[in-house]
């Protein structure tokens, strides 16, 4: 690598590391004042002090077995070290939340996005509408493609015509290959058509988007287990991934949100959106944590650098300073 590909590189991660202390700053602020008032007055940690802790914790949407899950474990440290101070209180958060989440990393699959055996690497996008599902295909897709991957987008949300209408747009900007149908049309279809397309011209990715909608979960089930069975037809193994994109600015529902399409399919992946517009960044470490899957990517912005690949470390250190 040239030193000029270094330096982009590293301007690169620079810029990033900006957009995501930007981002997270709303929930940065909102929870180190929580800590803050937990700790006021406090030279050492006690049993009032992590009682203030988990009521921040709480308060900030990390969630009710996550939140309980920390506080155990710097009980544990501190006392295994006798004397904890409240000093240094927020490392030994931050270490023990970095902990928690890298827990979750999927470790195994390093060639995330690559093809296998000649065919491409094929990822089903499950939400409900309005969560920036559109949004974020059409970010991940420009990611992709400008990585030198072929992208094609399979417009599966046959639901409603402004779906496919706004997915164009995004293969449009990306320069992604988008496959339709009409509205209505049957989304298996759609899917099948899509595989087909990229298998031809030896696509890398594909991204098949679906229906968002929730108020009937056996149907949904049986809308995506089809979708599944027909693209094996194509592709065996497909699909290789089946991420669920969450808003993180609802909190508490898109936890909800997560348990219901857990049910209705398995969920192997999570991205989560509107952290740039929110406090409720603790959401993130809750999320992860209930579903027992890595975070891919998290959305800090309006703009398509703004969907950042996940990194526990830095994410904790950006959210709790």
């Amino acid at each position: 690598m040239g030193i000029f590909s270094i330096f982009k590189k590293k301007e690169q991660q620079t810029e990033q590391a900006a957009a995501l202390n930007d981002g997270l700053e709303k929930s940065r602020t909102g929870l180190f004042s929580k800590i803050s008032r937990a700790i006021v007055g406090k030279s050492k940690v006690d049993d009032e002090v992590l009682d203030n802790l988990e009521e921040a914790l709480l308060s900030s949407d990390v969630g009710v077995d996550t939140t309980l899950k920390i506080i155990e474990r710097i009980e544990t440290r501190a006392a295994r070290d006798k004397y904890v101070s409240t000093d240094e209180l927020n490392q030994i958060l931050r270490d023990e939340v970095v902990a928690l989440l890298a827990e979750k990393e999927d470790k195994a699959d390093e060639a995330w996005g690559e093809r296998r055996e000649g065919m491409p690497f094929v990822i089903m996008i499950v939400g409900v509408n309005g969560v920036g599902k559109t949004t974020t295909i059409g970010k991940l897709a420009s990611r992709l493609q400008n990585e030198g991957k072929r992208v094609f987008i399979g417009a599966a949300d046959t639901f409603r015509a402004a779906a496919i209408d706004q997915i164009e747009v995004w293969a449009e900007r990306s320069g992604a290959r988008l496959i339709k149908q009409n509205m209505g049309s049957d989304p298996a279809s759609v899917a099948y058509d899509t595989l087909q397309a990229a298998v031809a011209a030896n696509a890398d990715v594909v991204l098949i988007d679906t229906a968002g909608r929730l108020h009937n979960k056996v149907g949904l089930m049986n809308e995506l287990t089809k979708i599944k069975n027909v693209m094996q037809k194509v592709v065996p193994g497909a699909p290789h991934e089946v991420m669920l994109i969450l808003d993180g600015s609802t909190g508490q529902n898109a936890f909800e949100q997560a348990k219901q399409f857990s049910v209705a399919t398995q969920i192997t992946s999570l991205s989560i959106t509107k952290l740039d517009g929110t406090a409720r960044g603790g959401v993130v470490i809750g999320i992860s944590d209930m579903m027992g899957i890595p975070v891919r990517f998290i959305g800090v912005g309006e703009r398509v650098d703004d969907l950042q690949t996940f990194e526990a470390k830095s994410f904790v250190e950006s959210l709790l300073g």
